[in-house]
Formats: structure tokens, C-alpha cells, sequence
């Protein structure tokens, strides 16, 4: 087997490599005047952290987006929904790839406050190959995903997420694209398949 992510591995199965999931990084560009929100980019679900995102927000005085499809909507309707203003909490339902780049480039940081061991983020990587750091709690693969005080910030809690808010002004976008080109575009998605083929093709399994 190749796993998408070590925190996705099971402990029952044989695996000859980890590669992480690569996405077209040419899709994406660094924004020219980003920072004026928090973002959300996710599915309206409670293991996706929208209300912790709401939270994190409000304590420190920032406009959040929220954008993804409400996957629960009684969730949505009891907890989120009645916190949406429309100027401090704005929801924008889904977004498509000709907004997406903009919308995550544009934004100060991404929440990313999952409730879940998630075994890949796609919108972490493509936050940050728009050069936008990614604030995550440290479950699943976000340690894989984030180099941390690097391309973004791993946390324990609320206000950890709140602190590293802060603290994302001082990171350098262009640093956050380059590594993020680096690590997850597609040719190296390829090379590393082709690579683990080559060696099955050598060595058996």
C-alpha cells in the first residue's frame, strides 16, 4: 500500500511509502495585498471547526469567511448560521476554481481547527501555495502538512489559534508558496509514484 499521509496508516497494513497528495500549484498565486480577513474553507461540519473558526475570530477583532458546502445543516442552523452578520461573519457557500485562488490568497491566515484525525487537508496546501499561512490544531496529518513558525502554526486549542493569528503577519508568503510548490505539486506526486513502481518492479513486494 502507499498511504496518503503517516497519520492515515493502519497499523494492519504493509506499506512501501507515504506520498503526500499533489495539487496543480500553477493554479495558484500569490495574492498582492492579503490580510484583511480570517478564512474558513472547508465543509460546514463540526469536524471541520466553523464555529472554533467563529471563535478564533472574534477574539481577535478580524472579518472571518466561511466558504464550503453545509454538509450538517442542523449544525449549520443551531451554531452557525446565528452568528453570520454578513460583515464580521460573512458565508459564501461554495467557492469555484476561478474564485479560489483569490479568495485564499486575500486571506490574513486559514482556520483550520479540526475536530478529526484528518488524513490530508487539500485546502491547508492550497492556502499556503497561495502563500497564506494555515493555522491547524495538531491532529492528523497537519504536522505533515505544516512546517511550524515556517508555513503556518500547529495548536493545542482556541487560544493558541488566537495567539498564532498574531503571529502569521510575521511570516513570509513567498517562503509559505515556494515550500509549498515544493512539497506538494504535482511532479512530485509523480516522481515519488513513479519512484515506488520502479522499486516494486525491482524488488517485488
Amino acid at each position: 500500500y502507499v498511504a496518503i499521509s503517516d497519520a492515515d496508516r493502519h497499523p494492519t497494513l504493509d506499506y512501501v511509502a507515504t506520498i503526500h497528495h499533489g495539487i496543480d500549484t500553477d493554479a495558484f498565486f500569490l495574492h498582492p495585498s492579503p490580510g484583511g480577513y480570517l478564512l474558513f474553507f472547508g465543509r460546514i461540519h463540526p469536524d471541520k471547526g466553523a464555529v472554533e473558526a467563529i471563535d478564533v475570530a472574534e477574539r481577535c477583532g478580524l472579518p472571518l469567511v466561511l466558504a464550503g458546502i453545509v454538509q450538517d445543516q442542523a449544525y449549520f442552523d443551531e451554531l452557525v448560521a446565528p452568528r453570520i452578520d454578513g460583515e464580521r461573519v460573512r458565508f459564501i457557500g461554495a467557492v469555484g476554481p476561478t474564485e479560489r485562488s483569490a479568495l485564499l490568497g486575500g486571506a490574513h491566515a486559514l482556520l483550520h481547527l479540526i475536530g478529526f484525525e484528518e488524513p490530508f487537508g487539500y485546502s491547508v496546501v492550497e492556502a499556503m501555495a497561495c502563500g497564506t499561512p494555515a493555522i491547524a490544531f495538531r491532529r492528523g496529518s497537519m504536522p505533515e502538512l505544516i512546517a511550524d513558525g515556517t508555513t503556518g502554526f500547529l495548536v493545542e486549542d482556541i487560544k493558541g489559534a488566537v495567539a498564532a493569528v498574531g503571529r502569521s503577519q510575521d511570516l513570509d508568503r513567498a517562503v509559505i508558496r515556494a515550500e509549498a510548490v515544493a512539497r506538494f505539486g504535482i511532479g512530485r506526486m509523480v516522481e515519488a509514484y513513479i519512484a515506488v513502481y520502479e522499486q516494486v518492479a525491482r524488488d517485488g513486494v
